[in-house]
């Protein structure tokens, strides 16, 4: 059984999924660079030569491919939900688990980030991470199992809060 974290870029998705791998002492997988690794280029380097179609379609690939694993962490990219194939394969063998936060929050964490290009164009940092929120909120809320507000928590206490979770369903004989 895997599990998956989804969100928001700044929602705590890496950290936490380092937290849960070392804790758990399973392995971790960071999608986005695992896409890097396929296609040889950085994430703003697939988009500017081929799109962000292009980008989402190795995506898809990384997502397959992750789905076929077991016992992993997944740290997916904020836009794995723009494809419902993609969770589809991730929910195989995987739990999600949504890390939300605020926007004020979000934007506070990943504002002098360069790692990623803009997803709207002609906006502020700030109402493009609102417009783009808003858009997949309902794409989230429906791909997850579970969700947990990150706005007033450490990494640590996230952490906690899904192996809490895990040892429950696992304790179920229907999951095992």
């Amino acid at each position: 059984m895997n599990i998956v974290l989804i969100g928001y870029r700044g929602t705590g998705k890496s950290e936490v999924a380092g937290i849960l791998s070392e804790t758990l002492k399973m392995k971790y997988i960071g999608m986005d660079a695992e896409i890097v690794k396929k296609a040889g280029l950085t994430i703003p380097q697939i988009v500017e030569k081929y799109g962000w179609d292009k980008f989402r379609s190795i995506e898809t690939e990384v997502a397959l491919d992750v789905s076929k694993l077991d016992n992993i962490i997944v740290d997916t990219g904020g836009g794995v939900i723009e494809r419902p194939e993609n969770i589809e394969a991730l929910k195989k063998n995987g739990i999600i688990f949504w890390l939300k936060a605020s926007v004020d929050v979000i934007v506070a964490r990943i504002e002098s980030g360069t790692e990623r290009p803009a997803l709207t164009q002609g906006k502020t940092f700030t109402e493009e991470v609102a417009e783009v929120l808003n858009r997949r909120t309902a794409k989230y809320s429906g791909a997850a199992q579970y969700e947990i507000d990150t706005d007033h928590m450490t990494s640590k206490q996230v952490a906690d809060s899904i192996i809490e979770t895990m040892n429950i369903l696992l304790a179920q004989p229907s999951i095992k």
